[in-house]
């Protein structure tokens, strides 16, 4: 929320200088653009308002795991990826930074469409066995 402060320190969230609580749930694969796995650590992290979601670290020493607090400015939102050493977020400020209220038109009710990122544009014979066919039109908590 505005005037909010907002940092990471060591791979934990922190929210006006206090730690968000995060429960190690186990480790798991995720797909990366290269076409091989990579092995995160899943946890649910719990805000302070009490609604949990699910988050995936490789580490808690990468290049977003240790940030300056950010004040968020007024009529502005600060977000947050879930698979956290692999997301631009308002973390990166220079390329998407804080996200003006006017910019949020509705809230994501399912996933329209998921892929695991193997395969390029261009290469239209890879993009079936790329698609995440049980992902589509999955609800959304």
């Amino acid at each position: 929320l505005p005037g909010d402060e907002i940092q990471v320190v060591d791979g934990i969230l922190h929210i006006n200088g206090e730690a968000v609580e995060r429960i190690e749930i186990g480790t798991g694969e995720v797909p990366s653009f290269a076409g091989s796995k990579t092995e995160v650590t899943e946890y649910t992290e719990i805000l302070p308002n009490g609604v949990d979601h699910a988050i995936w670290e490789k580490s808690d020493n990468a290049g977003l795991d240790n940030t300056e607090v950010f004040t968020v400015p007024e009529g502005h939102f600060f977000a947050m990826g879930d698979n956290r050493d692999s997301s631009q977020d308002s973390r990166v400020q220079s390329a998407v930074g804080f996200v003006p209220f006017e910019n949020l038109i509705g809230r994501a009710e399912f996933i329209f469409f998921s892929h695991r990122g193997e395969a390029e544009v261009w290469e239209v014979w890879k993009w079936p066995q790329n698609i995440r066919w049980s992902r589509l039109f999955d609800g959304i908590d």
